[in-house]
């Protein structure tokens, strides 16, 4: 342990799956998120005197395992960190044995969802971790890395004790005060901002990039997985936010930021302050953000309108009442429907977020989604694959409702792990893709398409030079060559 840099960590974002499938990943290249998380744990690391950098391997998949190599070999950090999904976590742990053959006795570790929800019980398992950082990571990061002796007394670590067993700390009680960190180490993310891509046809402007500006949701639907944030929700102040867009821009050339939040709209107080400090000093940028429904109104949207808002995002899941009534709050689809029609009044574009296979799906609640969605007015759709996360509220009881393959590496909501009692997985990827061909058949969806050449012609210039794998998605649902 001598000759490794104590103060040093390496930050990795695994890919999850067989690096030559990346090329032909329609996610991928329909959309590659930086690793907000990573960035933000970074920055804040580095802020209090230590060393961090990032590898994403999203970014750089056909490399990603030689830039590892090299960068251990030659700066030789005492830490290695990973955030996994589920989907990635085994090949988090393939990455943090091979770092643990290249130097022995580097100190490896794990956040994230997936480790957020298992803790101790799954650290049992995979020894080549020699922690998870359990919720928010940036103080118990800071502090394991400060005082390494006093990490059995540091809260938010599962670990291994004196007997070695794995065991949890405990979790922090106190979440950060937001507005207080200093915003991400973007420029620790290589390529940025021109390597990062939102999905395509969501953006006005490139370059453009994600901004996290809450953590935690208020509220408490079936499907969602809760483990890091639990029952928080706090967010950064209108002040803060239009800092952050002021740097990116300043830094980085950012045009057009999308808010990945659950509830943007949430504080309306917060809203209107934002729009009024970008209507007072404009900065000729763009912004996407989520909401629901019963967040916004007609006053609020004008003033979002105004500020720069080009499109909003709504978590709709179903157009069957009966079967959303089973997994969230507040479900009423005529109001639902009222709303989509004044953000479009108002000149904002709308996606409509559905998802298919929830316990209790049958082919016709799928069907009555599918007539839903055509009797909106929606620009945009993205259906997800319903999937079970560990730390969901479906997750302990889901064996009770259908089929659960519980195979990690395939639960990226790309794949139908989950099939419902009553259906089989050919229906549901049958009525998967019937859900995407209904909506891109439309013709003012195809003329919506044909106007993007003036309003974003970056995405076209994408859409062209990935014209086969997108004929590719129509006529099949993806898949991945997985480990």
């Amino acid at each position: 342990m001598k000759h490794l840099d104590q103060r040093r960590i390496l930050l990795v974002h695994p890919l999850g799956y067989q690096a030559s499938a990346a090329k032909a990943d329609i996610a991928r290249k329909a959309n590659l998120m930086p690793p907000l998380g990573l960035a933000g744990i970074a920055a804040y690391l580095e802020e209090r005197g230590k060393k961090a950098d990032i590898l994403d391997c999203f970014a750089f998949p056909l490399t990603a395992e030689r830039r590892l190599k090299t960068y251990l070999e030659i700066l030789k950090p005492a830490w290695i960190g990973f955030s996994c999904t589920t989907s990635s976590f085994l090949d988090g742990v393939r990455l943090a044995a091979l770092a643990k053959e290249i130097l022995p006795g580097i100190r490896t570790l794990c956040g994230g969802p997936h480790v957020s929800a298992l803790r101790e019980n799954l650290l049992a398992d995979y020894p080549a971790f020699d922690y998870f950082v359990v919720g928010e990571g940036e103080e118990t990061l800071f502090e394991l890395m400060e005082e390494p002796k006093n990490a059995p007394t540091t809260r938010g670590l599962a670990l291994w004790n004196a007997a070695g067993e794995a065991e949890f700390s405990g979790f922090r009680e106190i979440g950060l005060e937001l507005d207080n960190l200093p915003f991400p180490a973007y420029e620790k993310l290589i390529g940025f901002p021109k390597t990062y891509r939102l999905p395509i046809f969501n953006y006005p402007k490139a370059p453009n990039t994600s901004c996290i500006s809450s953590r935690g949701c208020p509220y408490s639907c079936s499907y969602c997985d809760r483990s890091v944030f639990r029952r928080s929700f706090r967010y950064n102040s209108a002040a803060y936010l239009y800092r952050h867009l002021e740097y990116l821009k300043n830094r980085f050339g950012i045009r057009h930021v999308n808010f990945y939040d659950d509830q943007f709209t949430f504080n309306r107080e917060r809203v209107e302050e934002f729009c009024q400090l970008l209507d007072a000093k404009p900065l000729n940028m763009t912004f996407n953000c989520a909401v629901r429904a019963e967040h916004i109104d007609a006053k609020m949207l004008t003033m979002m309108k105004k500020a720069g808002c080009w499109m909003i995002s709504l978590g709709i899941e179903s157009g069957d009442a009966e079967l959303l009534s089973r997994h969230r709050q507040k479900v009423d689809l005529d109001f639902m429907a009222e709303q989509v029609h004044l953000i479009k009044k108002t000149g904002i574009r709308v996606k409509g977020l559905f998802m298919v296979g929830l316990p209790g799906e049958t082919t016709s609640s799928v069907r009555r989604s599918i007539a839903y969605l055509k009797s909106l007015p929606i620009d945009e759709l993205n259906v997800a694959k319903f999937t079970p996360f560990p730390g969901s509220p479906l997750y302990e009881k889901i064996h009770k409702f259908g089929h659960f393959n519980e195979d990690w590496p395939k639960m990226d909501c790309m794949s139908f792990q989950f099939i419902p009692k009553g259906m089989t997985c050919e229906e549901l990827e049958r009525l998967f893709l019937e859900f995407y061909q209904t909506h891109f058949k439309q013709p003012r969806i195809l003329l919506n398409y044909l106007t993007m050449l003036k309003h974003s012609p970056d995405s076209w210039l994408r859409f062209v030079a990935n014209l086969g794998s997108f004929l590719n998605f129509a006529r099949h649902s993806n898949s991945r060559m997985l480990k």
